[in-house]
């Protein structure tokens, strides 16, 4: 079991980043590491104190080429939208350099993500297709913390993740794979988990808070 690693609140939320080239492939993960952080994320905060969320944990590894296979196709399809991470132009040549590491990044994971060690879907009950604006931010505004929190634990000891959602273009395939009931349950996202190859991270660089702030009126 890895020890949770010394990390001021401050530092854990400020460098827990996406990862993925930085995944180590080779060395698998605890099953009660899991459960450790998957009983810190039935903590967060959920819309009605329902708890209506599920977590499908994946390692075996023919279900996890098979859902690495949606992925991919789902990077494929990605990909090709201009309006997509991958396609955006900027004038700032920094920002440009970012972009083009991020999308060597997720590339990587695409061409990967069936041999990550633990695959991570979370779920939430009833669908919501149709529903009010207001209804599927409550809805969203559930699993998301409760990801997230996964996520922060996850990195305290020493385990990378990302949240991804390209195999969703696939969600229905996905559901029969993993025996998901799909008309009752939807899938929020998925989460690879793995080793960090290198515990150094710090700060991402971002825009002045001055541009996202707005207070009193916009």
């Amino acid at each position: 079991m890895a020890p949770i690693q010394t990390l001021t609140p401050d530092e854990l939320l400020t460098t827990t980043r996406s990862v993925r080239k930085r995944l180590d492939l080779t060395r698998d993960v605890d099953r009660r590491l899991i459960e450790e952080c998957l009983r810190i994320a039935q903590q967060a905060p959920n819309g009605g104190n329902r708890q209506n969320w599920h977590f499908v944990v994946i390692t075996d590894p023919a279900k996890r080429a098979a859902i690495g296979n949606l992925y991919r196709k789902g990077w494929e399809i990605y990909s090709k939208n201009p309006n997509a991470g991958p396609n955006l132009k900027y004038d700032d040549p920094k920002r440009s350099a970012t972009r083009k590491r991020i999308t060597s990044s997720s590339q990587y994971l695409a061409d990967h993500m069936h041999e990550v060690p633990v695959q991570i879907i979370p779920c939430l009950g009833g669908r919501i297709e149709g529903e009010s604006y207001v209804m599927q931010s409550a809805s969203w505004g559930t699993i998301a913390p409760a990801a997230w929190s996964f996520m922060l634990a996850a990195r305290a000891r020493g385990l990378g993740t990302c949240w991804t959602s390209l195999h969703l273009f696939f969600e229905e395939e996905a559901a029969k794979i993993l025996g998901i009931p799909y008309p009752d349950v939807r899938q929020a996202c998925l989460i690879p988990v793995a080793y960090l190859l290198g515990t150094e991270f710090k700060k991402a660089p971002r825009e002045p808070l001055e541009k996202m702030a707005h207070w009193e009126h916009w």
